[in-house]
């Protein structure tokens, strides 16, 4: 059976004549009796008695009548279902953000989408960088926004800005005063990190290490909204990534810039390079490339 078949059946069905049914499919009378004729031949039997006239069913036609009108219902509601997702009517897409990320510049994008789409759900894991490359490569987010990954390994990557570090120190500290902040000066107090394996934690032992060697951390965390309470409570010093400044503020730590070395990594959309994205998705990806914010590696305090 195919869906013009079934059409056809109905419209016979309902109007008990080929004359009207087939004006109601668009179909000659001719051609409509072929359709019905393959249908018949298809399921091995006759489904209408033909008289000159009248048109009725047969009792394999009463049966397949109440499938037909639930198949049809099943396909016209799939059909439109498909195009409001092509038309970003309804849909839904999911997107795994590092924290960095998802706390700080993810939301006034969702927003701006929502004004555009607002049937479209989004899901958005809050992940650490690692964890955004595994649910992309796993299929289980179309998009991911992180550090740029140093392999491809079957990944694409959409750079959004180059991000650079900034220093986090007390309020009250004598840091604060400055306009910038050398890694030797900031890593005199003691300093507060994110726990291994965030990818902000290894970019700064990997960049810190070469003048400074090991690095030092007195407290550790999972949350960046931890590490900056820590800092604006007097317990150290931390570096986080700028697009952190208005977070880091909010909390009550202050931003100075950071510096011998600059640390500094590209964020960006992750996406498999051989999966084409939803339309949801695609939408959404150029959202968040058209809404990419200028950072600034200072904080005004």
């Amino acid at each position: 059976m195919n869906v013009k078949q079934l059409r056809a059946f109905l419209a016979v069905a309902t109007y008990q004549s080929f004359v009207q049914a087939g004006e109601h499919v668009h179909l000659s009378q001719p051609a409509l009796s072929l359709t019905i004729k393959g249908l018949e031949q298809n399921l091995g039997g006759a489904l209408f008695t033909r008289t000159t006239r009248a048109v009725s069913l047969t009792p394999e036609g009463e049966v397949l009548l109440p499938l037909a009108r639930r198949l049809l219902a099943e396909w016209d509601d799939a059909e439109e279902t498909l195009r409001q997702h092509f038309t970003l009517q309804l849909g839904r897409v999911g997107v795994a953000a590092m924290p960095a990320f998802a706390g700080n510049r993810l939301p006034r994008s969702l927003r701006l989408f929502r004004q555009r789409y607002p049937r479209v759900n989004v899901t958005v894991h809050d992940v650490i960088n690692e964890q955004v490359l595994e649910l992309v490569r796993h299929r289980r987010v179309e998009l991911g926004i992180g550090f740029e990954p140093e392999s491809a390994g079957g990944l694409r990557f959409h750079p959004l800005y180059l991000d650079r570090f900034v220093a986090v120190v007390p309020a009250d500290s004598a840091l604060a005063q400055c306009q910038q902040v050398t890694w030797s000066e900031l890593l005199r107090e003691d300093f507060i990190a994110l726990q291994r394996p965030s990818a902000v934690r290894l970019l700064l032992e990997q960049h810190v290490a070469v003048q400074h060697g090991k690095l030092t951390v007195a407290f550790e965390s999972h949350q960046l909204g931890t590490v900056g309470r820590m800092v604006a409570n007097g317990l150290g010093v931390s570096a986080v990534p700028a697009l952190c400044i208005e977070q880091m503020r909010e909390l009550g730590a202050r931003c100075v810039a950071l510096v011998e070395p600059i640390v500094e990594r590209r964020i960006g959309v992750i996406t498999l390079q051989d999966h084409e994205l939803s339309t949801a998705a695609q939408a959404l990806l150029d959202v968040l490339l058209s809404d990419t914010p200028t950072q600034e590696a200072t904080c005004a305090t």
